[in-house]
Parts: structure tokens; sequence; C-alpha cells
């Protein structure tokens, strides 16, 4: 029984491994079939392998090729290098160069110099090499760059015209349309780098946040004494602001108008004369010289214009007037210009004997403010109605057109400072009161504000110096000082105090070099701050210190 029960379990392993042998071999025992799962299994994990080895064989060598590429473009570039070396700083020879032999224990590997010592290296960028340049377009002026090169073009095409008037009107045409090119650059920068907010801190440290703030006075070479070199007293001034106290004309003789009183200073010899006395009732408004000559119009409260002849001590004439006082006058030539309390100003001509030519109605106020140009083209008057008139020179022969050419209403206090440049007869500076305290400068052409600078205090008189292009101004409250401005741009220069009230006047000498000024303190101070090359030009003679009363830099005007 266990016999048997054996040998059907033997007989049953064999059928289930024969069964087994039949699933893993050919479909049927058909010929062509598909390969068996573990023949294919196995077919599979040979090929992937192989196509790993080979993948990798590539890799390596690329990696190979590339290294030495590299390497012979790194071998090349040191050998071109040390050959221009040799060629600029080796005196040339007779032995020839050995020929490169080739490193035979590494294929592909370029050829390299038997006597090279040095290891490759990537050359540099050389220092002196240019840079990129990055262009502001918003710094540019790109109309008038495109102007210029496209007219340059034109120009090579076209063919020398001979006609010169027709060359001239071309030029003036352009200049009237984009300026003057002469000195005009392509594609340059035309404003500054911004000023930095105060405060500001940048960690990047660029130029226009680093950039230092500028100072309250403007650095110069020259010595400028912030001391008078001489005061002279001048008591009972009338301390009135509206009025013209003071003149120095061109034979160096200063008048001084006291009240009542007028007196000369001569400075060449330093002797003092009493010219006129008015009534006790009156007092002078206003004192104005000739501009080449000993004659002095002399202004009065009740508003006439005396002519004096200080040569012979005389009055010449006596031009009324209905119009209130005359607090400024002006000469231009042989026309003397009288701005009076009630806002006219009068034209009269000293020449004839009907001396009224004409009457200017510009101000509603009284006019404190009367300058005629250097030519006489403009008449620019100052009032305390905050404005100032600029009248052509028209004015004088035609009564009818008395219009002014300009009104300038942006002073916000009375301008009595008025002075023209000499050198730019069409230049203004002008300067307000107490509640305005600026100057200004004007082109009189077009009617234009060049520039403003805030004075700080009340404008009373400006000069302009020739010699250094500079202006000088004198102020009131609350300062009581003189203060030196460059030109262009009114960069402070210098400050120079000592009146201990406001000033109310400013000449210049003729020389220019020195300045005089007047003070509420009745005090008259000499200030040498405009001093000339003696061997440029002679200066004004003073009489010495030595020769003074008691030996002492102070005495008195009367």
């Amino acid at each position: 029984m266990s016999h048997n029960n054996q040998k059907n379990r033997f007989e049953t392993e064999n059928q289930i491994l024969m069964a087994q042998q039949w699933m893993d071999g050919p479909i049927g025992g058909i010929a062509g079939a598909p390969p068996a799962r573990w023949q294919r299994k196995r077919a599979d994990t040979s090929t992937a392998n192989t196509l790993n080895h080979s993948l990798n064989a590539s890799l390596l060598l690329n990696t190979a090729n590339d290294n030495a590429l590299n390497m012979s473009n790194n071998v090349l570039n040191m050998s071109a290098n040390n050959i221009a070396v040799n060629t600029l700083t080796k005196t040339p020879s007779n032995t020839p160069n050995k020929r490169a032999t080739p490193n035979r224990s590494t294929p592909g590997c370029a050829l390299k110099t038997t006597n090279s010592t040095n290891k490759a290296k990537t050359p540099k960028t050389p220092c002196n090499g240019a840079d990129r340049f990055i262009p502001n377009r918003s710094a540019m002026n790109a109309d008038i760059s495109h102007y210029l090169i496209m007219n340059c073009k034109e120009n090579e095409n076209q063919t020398i015209d001979g006609n010169n008037q027709s060359t001239a009107n071309q030029t003036a045409i352009s200049e009237n349309l984009v300026g003057d090119l002469s000195n005009f650059r392509i594609m340059c920068y035309q404003n500054k780098a911004p000023i930095a907010a105060e405060g500001q801190a940048n960690s990047l440290k660029v130029l226009y946040s680093s950039s230092k703030c500028g100072s309250s006075s403007k650095k110069t070479s020259r010595y400028i004494p912030t001391q008078p070199e001489r005061i002279l007293d001048a008591p009972d001034i009338k301390n009135d602001y509206y009025l013209q106290l003071i003149d120095w004309n061109a034979s160096n003789i200063l008048a001084v108008a006291l009240m009542r009183e007028i007196y000369l200073w001569n400075a060449n010899t330093g002797d003092i004369t009493n010219l006129l006395t008015l009534d006790e009732e009156l007092y002078v408004s206003s004192v104005a010289w000739i501009e080449d000559g000993n004659h002095l119009a002399v202004g009065t409260s009740d508003g006439d214009i005396q002519l004096w002849d200080t040569d012979h001590m005389k009055r010449l004439r006596v031009m009324r007037g209905t119009a209130g006082r005359v607090g400024a006058m002006s000469w231009n030539s042989h026309i003397i210009s009288g701005g009076t309390k009630t806002g006219l100003i009068y034209n009269n001509d000293v020449r004839v004997a009907n001396h009224l030519i004409s009457t200017l109605n510009g101000h509603n106020q009284e006019v404190c403010g009367l300058k005629w140009s250097p030519g006489g083209q403009y008449l620019a008057s100052g009032g305390n109605d905050n404005t100032i008139q600029i009248w052509n020179n028209s004015v004088t022969t035609n009564a009818d057109n008395c219009k002014p050419i300009h009104t300038f209403t942006e002073h916000q206090a009375a301008v009595k400072a008025l002075a023209w440049c000499p050198w730019r007869p069409s230049t203004l500076a002008s300067g307000g009161g107490t509640a305005d305290r600026t100057i200004r400068i004007w082109n009189c052409q077009n009617g234009t504000n060049l520039y403003t600078v805030d004075a700080k205090s009340q404008v009373s008189s400006i000069l302009w110096s020739t010699d250094y292009k500079e202006l000088i101004s004198s102020h009131g409250y609350s300062n009581n000082e003189l203060i030196i401005w460059k030109y262009p741009g009114l960069a402070k220069v210098a400050e120079l105090t000592g009146h201990t009230a406001r000033v109310l006047g400013l000449v210049m000498s003729p020389d220019g070099s020195t300045v005089a000024s007047v003070g509420a303190d009745e005090t008259l101070r000499f200030w040498e701050c405009f001093q000339i090359d003696a061997q440029k030009k002679k200066k004004t003679n003073f009489v010495p210190k030595d020769k003074l009363i008691d030996n002492a830099l102070r005495s008195t005007i009367r």
C-alpha cells in the first residue's frame, strides 16, 4: 500500500516538473516562436549593460578630447604671447628657434615649445583697454546733435558757394533758431549731477550723494580788507531809505547831503567845502554828478532841481517842479531825469529854457530808484509800489510815446537799489526792501529774470565792479552790512561789517577800487574792497593819513 503511494507521488512530481519545462520552453514547440521568458530577461540585462559601457566610454573620450582641446588653446595662446614678448623685448639673433615637437605620451595634445617652463594661463583683459560707454540720453540735447550730424553730411555733398552774403544770412538764421553752435559739442552732457537730499545715506557711495554742500561764502584768492580804510563823521544825515544822499564824480570829489547842507570832500587833497545851505523848512533829498564834469544836480524837498557849478561854487539854474520831493535823479548826457514822491518822472534838458521834455507816469507811489543805462538806451525806475519800469530812450524825444517796454513785478517791497552792468548794458541788477530782501538780475532785451538771491536783509544800493566782475550791495535792517557777490551765479564772496545802523547809500570811486558807504549811524566809511594792480591801472590818489586832522583815521566831513 505504501509502495503504491510513493509511486503515485513520484509520478505526480514528474508531471509537474515536465509542465514547468514546457511553460519555459517554446510555445507548443513551434519553430520561430518567441524565446522563453528567462531567455528574454537575460537578453535584456545583457543589452543594458552593453549600452552603459558604451555610453561611459563615449563620455570619457569626449572629456579627454575637451581637455586636450583646452590645453591646446592655452598652449597656443601662451606661445603666441611669448613670441610677441620676445619679438618686442629681445634683439634678433642668427640662431633660429627650434621647432615644437608633439607630446607623444598624450594623443591629440597640441604642440609645445621645448623651452617653455611656465604653465599655460588664460590671458587677462589689458588694463588700458576700452570700457563700455552707456550714455544717459536724458542729459543730452538729441535734437541739436542730430542737426549737427545731418548738417555735416549735407555740407560734404554741397559745393562751395562764393556768395558771402548768402552765407552770412544762413549763419544769422541758424544762430537765431538754434543758438551759437561754434563751441557746441555733439552728444555732450548739459546737466550736472543732482544734489542729494539732506540727510540721505547711500551705501553705494555714488558721486551725487557724497558731494559736499557749498559754503555760504565763495573762496577767493585775493585779499579783501574787512575793516574800512577810513571813517568820516556825517552828522545830521537824514535817515530816510528813499533818498539819494551821496555821489562820487570823475574828478574824485565826493558830495554828501546833510539835511539842509551839501559838503564836497576832495579825495585827492582831503579838503572839505560847504557848497550850499537851504532854507530851514527845506532839506536836500538827492544829489547827482554829471557824467564827465563838475556840475552837480541837487534835488530838494519842495520838488525843485538845482544845477550847480562846483568849480566856481555857483548855482546855474533852478528847474521848478510841483510834484513833491525829488528822491532820485540820473543823468543821460545833458538830460537830467528826476523821480518824485507822487510817482512821476520828469526829463529835463538843462541846455534850453523850457527844460521839461517829457513826463513819465508809470508808478502810483514814490519813485525811489532811477538809473540810465551806459550809452543811454534804457531808463530803469523803481518805486515804492514794488515795481520796476524799463523805459526806452525815445521818451526823451517823443513825449507822446511814454510807455514802459517792460514792467517787473517780482519784488515784494520797494525797489531803490538799481545798477546797470558796465560791460553788458542790457543787464540790470535790482534789490528789494525789508519785505523782499532779494537781489535780482534782469535781461532788459527780452524782460527775463536771470538770477535771484536772498540777501537776508533790506537792499539799499548795488554797484558793479568791472575789474573783478562782481557786485557789491549795501543792506539795512537787519544786518547793516556790505556784501560782495560773484557774477554770474551770485555766490557770496565776502561780508563787510562795521555800520551800527542801516546803510543808506553806496558809491564807487572813479578808478573802481574804493567804495564809500553812508549809514544811519552818521558815519561815512571807505572800503578798499576792489584793489587794482598798480601796473595795469593808475589808482585814485587819496590824501595821506598823516595829513588828516589830528593825524587820526577818523575825522568829520562837516
